[in-house]
């Protein structure tokens, strides 16, 4: 996409989007393995994929840059998304993932930015945004993650916002609410395992009602939400709290079919 106020948006499946914005190519969080895997995610949780990509990796053609919140969960980057990662130039990620993952990644810690430039396209500053993927003091052992805002000359609505995997927390209403945000990817699914019970380590239904009623993004878009057996609130689900939500605040939510490029207003 080359009209700067405007981007296309293909949700592959998961947290996986590839994202056509002022002439780049850029994709989020990489999951291409088909189904029917159980993977570990640390002290004794798993998650079983349940469906795979609705296009496959060599589909998606080349790609500038992976903006990946976190390397260390498979729902986020499975073992096909990692094969992927040797095809990019470019991987955005957190600094332990880019400790981990090696060359040509960088680390960003939230505020910190990165501007994707060349001669021929309009430069993406790409600022990252703060998560707490579970509870409070749950940092130490589900590791760093981070969201990404996407600033480019002439947006008419605000960034794009990729919330990466968090729940709603001060921290983070106070930095989104710092922001114009034209598009917001928030990656939901109330994710929670039977090992630690009621405890979420993203964003509900209701927690984005919460936040775009404070952020008021021109589009929310709603990802990360099928797929998994650890996904405990599926469309249906979010749907239910978007049902409750005042009509100005439900009329920004926009489901992407699968698979299907999605022209929207930045």
């Amino acid at each position: 996409m080359t009209d700067p106020a405007s981007v296309r948006l293909t949700h592959i499946g998961g947290p996986t989007v590839l994202i056509e914005a002022a002439g780049w190519r850029l994709l989020t969080d990489p999951t291409f393995d088909a189904p029917g895997r159980t993977y570990g995610f640390g002290l004794g949780t798993s998650s079983s994929k349940l469906t795979g990509p609705a296009i496959t990796a060599r589909d998606v053609g080349p790609v500038d840059a992976v903006l990946l919140t976190h390397d260390h969960h498979a729902d986020n980057l499975d073992d096909a998304g990692r094969s992927l990662l040797a095809e990019v130039p470019l991987i955005l990620t957190t600094h332990a993932g880019a400790s981990r993952l090696g060359s040509p990644s960088v680390g960003l810690a939230p505020s910190e930015s990165f501007t994707l430039a060349d001669g021929d396209r309009a430069p993406i500053v790409v600022t990252a945004t703060p998560c707490r993927h579970g509870p409070p003091l749950s940092r130490r052992l589900v590791g760093d993650v981070v969201g990404f805002a996407l600033e480019w000359p002439g947006q008419r609505d605000g960034v794009v916002w990729v919330s990466g995997d968090t729940v709603l927390h001060p921290r983070l209403e106070e930095a989104i609410a710092s922001m114009r945000v034209g598009v917001a990817l928030l990656h939901l699914g109330g994710v929670r395992f039977r090992l630690t019970g009621p405890v979420r380590y993203t964003m509900t239904g209701r927690e984005a009602v919460r936040l775009c009623s404070r952020v008021r993004p021109s589009v929310a878009v709603p990802v990360h939400y099928e797929g998994w057996s650890h996904f405990a609130e599926g469309r249906t689900g979010i749907e239910d709290d978007l049902a409750v939500a005042p009509a100005e605040v439900r009329s920004r939510f926009r489901w992407l079919p699968l698979g299907t490029p999605t022209v929207l207003a930045t």
